[in-house]
């Protein structure tokens, strides 16, 4: 309590019993790759293609990485932090997944994917056309890693004999990762029309499905801008077999034009099978985790309790009724559980506070299905 040593009219300030918790970005991608121009191992902030042409050079220098930011910003995308891992492969080191892997020697000596160690809003990273396995898994094992940020992965540019053979090069099994395939047709000003990775165009749809209807709709079913054209013309009978081993193909569709039509991640956990579900998770658990930071050192005692319970139910309030989670009311949506039974005495000794959250995400449509019949004739139609 204040100390009041002589009369007269006192001011305070009351700190407020609910602090807000506000969702974190899920659109700032990360993208790593080679170009002659630009720093080595140093992230620069994008959010334009002057910007990245004004460092790293254009198509001519950054080929595939230039290409996919390019892609980034036409879909959508509105901030992004590139790499440049340089195109020389060291005498000492085996291959190009050295640069990309990279090394750590602490802050500021950190090269590859350990850069983006020192940068907390990436969300999405991506190495376009990288289809190495031991850079693929690099990338995996950093999204892991980080826990909140999503890998968007590519397949291969050809392959050899039938689309089944692509189960054979995808990457290992990941909850935060997602693979498309096939590579896309764009334009070139030096070299025309070529194929390009396509994960840099998925990137930027992330980022324009976040904007227009939240993390929780599948960034699908949405129109790849800049795509003249694919590698391959993927039928309805070969992406049956792709889409349940998780490859997400980009299709052509008479007058629909290019669209993205797959949206599950590489997982084979079927409670983390949809792209939207595993963003919207990473959404919330890093947007909690920040908006919680005020807990640290305070009583751990009822009162807390109460407060934290509050401020986490209007967090998850505002995001079912934004229409992230499903149910008809609230308690159908989510629960949060901090009382005596997930804070029993020993676990206050120990200096800790749990919280138990549950949630029901919506999840994609993927399947339509209209059962269609014959209605009886004469007096038993529905008009008569």
């Amino acid at each position: 309590m204040p100390e009041y040593l002589s009369p007269g009219v006192y001011v305070e300030e009351v700190p407020g019993s609910s602090k807000p918790i506000e969702a974190v970005g899920t659109s700032t991608a990360g993208f790593i790759g080679e170009s002659r121009k630009g720093p080595l191992n140093k992230p620069i902030l994008v959010t334009n293609w002057s910007t990245f042409t004004k460092h790293f050079g254009d198509f001519e220098d950054a080929g595939a990485l230039a290409h996919a930011v390019y892609g980034f910003f036409n879909n959508g995308g509105s901030r992004c932090f590139v790499l440049n891992v340089g195109t020389e492969v060291g005498k000492e080191k085996a291959g190009k997944a050295a640069l990309y892997i990279g090394e750590d020697k602490g802050p500021g000596q950190r090269t590859g994917l350990h850069a983006f160690e020192e940068i907390d809003e990436i969300a999405i990273v991506v190495a376009p056309g990288q289809t190495e396995p031991a850079i693929q898994d690099a990338v995996l094992t950093h999204c892991e890693k980080m826990r909140y940020r999503f890998a968007v992965l590519d397949g291969p540019e050809t392959i050899d004999g039938g689309v089944d053979k692509l189960t054979n090069v995808k990457p290992r099994d990941s909850k935060q990762c997602a693979y498309y395939f096939p590579w896309i047709e764009v334009y070139d000003p030096k070299k025309g029309n070529i194929f390009v990775p396509p994960s840099g165009h998925m990137a930027g749809i992330y980022a324009r499905s976040d904007a227009e209807r939240g993390v929780h709709k599948a960034p699908a079913n949405e129109l790849v801008r800049g795509a003249l054209g694919l590698k391959y013309q993927i039928t309805k009978g070969e992406q049956d077999i792709l889409n349940p081993k998780g490859i997400n193909c980009i299709r052509e569709f008479p007058g629909r034009g290019i669209r993205v039509w797959g949206a599950r991640t590489i997982s084979s956990d079927p409670e983390w099978r949809y792209v939207n579900v595993r963003r919207l998770f990473n959404m919330v658990e890093h947007s909690i985790e920040l908006g919680t930071q005020w807990v640290v050192f305070e009583p751990n005692n009822k009162t807390l309790w109460k407060r934290v319970t509050r401020n986490i139910t209007a967090f998850l309030l505002r995001l079912w009724k934004d229409g992230a989670l499903f149910g008809d009311t609230p308690e159908q949506a989510f629960y949060v559980k901090c009382d005596e039974e997930t804070n029993p005495p020993e676990v206050i000794d120990a200096g800790q506070l749990i919280v138990e959250i549950g949630m029901c995400p919506t999840k994609p449509a993927e399947f339509v299905i209209f059962r269609i019949g014959q209605m009886p004739t004469g007096g038993d139609s529905a008009e008569g």
